[in-house]
């Protein structure tokens, strides 16, 4: 007897909410993902920020294949010279090998630890900045979201979302993302503060250029480590490579992970040699990971960088930005908030919000909203999305809007 994907869905995968969408997708290409019975769904979150290149990029499929060709799993990560790898690594080093007007003190990014996901990625620079610095205490901010282990978690700027899982890391302080006075919490206890370019989670904030300069220049002159989170703005979503690139700033230890991958699981944190080194000693092996740089995830996301910059997906961000933003014109809508393609559209309420999002879903249009801001919905679609998708999916929505 024949049971349902979606019976199985509910009868043994282990559940994160009690409202899942439960939308069984069968294949998925570009911007759009179809359904058993053939329904396409335009995919306006791309996963949440992963697919930056589209769905099963022709160039992500062709790389993915031609490593299977040659190996997968080999050895643990940082023992063996593979391909994939040292190229990924030389080509995420090229994209930082430039000057920008407020430095880090430590020199450019040329090292890379690959591992297997964003908050990995956190996880594993909260060690390198622990044992950089010798000091014990971080600063995130206020409804920020670096992930979901542990210390990824005490980063975590929303109480309601970590205080059943404490206890939690001690010494972590919070501040207001782009709020200046909030600086003077940085001091020379400060192991490192742990910062999105752009706020994700908490509604796509934006910070004014002179924010993100006072922090770097606090950074540095308190010797504390600066940690740019761009797993989310990454790999050409908010219009340039890296969205720190647009505020003359420079990081101390950089984060990838999601769009990074080109829809295979990859993250990696950045920095300096100088920095990186502190991990190879005191205890050797200071920090380690079985598939961390998988080749395969590796070769992906070579390709997906090429891609990016190859197509320009990064500047075609912004003026795709601009139409989102010149479209969503409804007096429910009551701002639009973001960069490139990383946009944020708010609303009155959730309820108005949750709504609009199931029956644009039931139209064939996927949106939702962010984990600490359940007003706005979030527009962030492949940076390959065409102007007339754009239309058309802004048509579905303002629709929506009108009955």
């Amino acid at each position: 007897m024949h049971i349902s994907h979606r019976q199985y869905f509910f009868d043994h995968l282990a559940q994160t909410s009690d409202f899942p969408l439960a939308l069984e997708i069968e294949k998925a290409e570009g911007v759009y993902m179809y359904g058993p019975d053939g329904k396409s769904y335009m995919d306006l979150i791309s996963g949440i920020g992963v697919s930056n290149v589209g769905h099963r990029h022709p160039q992500v499929l062709a790389a993915i294949h031609a490593q299977l060709d040659k190996h997968m799993h080999l050895l643990v990560y940082g023992e063996y010279v593979q391909s994939a790898q040292v190229q990924l690594a030389r080509a995420l080093t090229e994209t930082l090998h430039f000057e920008a007007p407020h430095p880090s003190p430590f020199g450019l990014v040329d090292n890379v630890y690959f591992t297997n996901s964003g908050t990995e990625a956190v996880e594993g620079a909260m060690k390198l900045a622990k044992r950089f610095t010798k000091r014990r205490e971080f600063i995130s901010c206020y409804n920020a979201y670096h992930g979901a282990t542990q210390g990824a978690l005490s980063l975590a700027g929303a109480e309601f979302f970590k205080r059943n899982f404490r206890p939690l890391l001690p010494g972590v302080k919070h501040i207001r993302h782009g709020y200046l006075p909030d600086l003077e919490k940085v001091t020379e206890e400060t192991a490192a503060v742990v910062i999105e370019v752009v706020g994700g989670e908490s509604g796509v904030r934006v910070p004014e250029a002179g924010y993100l300069v006072a922090l770097r220049e606090k950074c540095t002159q308190t010797g504390t480590l600066l940690i740019l989170d761009e797993i989310q703005t990454g790999f050409g979503r908010t219009g340039s490579f890296w969205a720190f690139e647009q505020y003359g700033i420079y990081p101390d230890i950089l984060l990838s992970a999601k769009g990074m991958g080109g829809g295979m699981p990859i993250g990696a944190f950045m920095a300096s040699r100088k920095i990186m080194k502190v991990l190879k000693t005191n205890p050797i092996l200071g920090h380690i990971t079985t598939f961390g740089g998988h080749p395969v995830s590796c070769a992906a996301s070579l390709a997906a960088l090429r891609v990016t910059i190859d197509e320009q997906l990064p500047a075609a961000a912004v003026t795709k930005g601009a139409l989102f933003k010149s479209l969503l014109i409804h007096p429910e809508i009551k701002e639009i908030r973001g960069k490139g393609l990383m946009l944020a559209a708010e609303m009155e309420s959730f309820d108005k919000l949750k709504t609009t999002i199931d029956r644009c879903i039931a139209l064939g249009v996927v949106t939702d909203w962010f984990l600490f801001c359940d007003n706005s919905m979030r527009i962030a679609p492949p940076l390959t999305i065409t102007e007339t998708q754009i239309r058309e999916a802004c048509t579905i929505i303002l629709n929506v809007l009108n009955s």
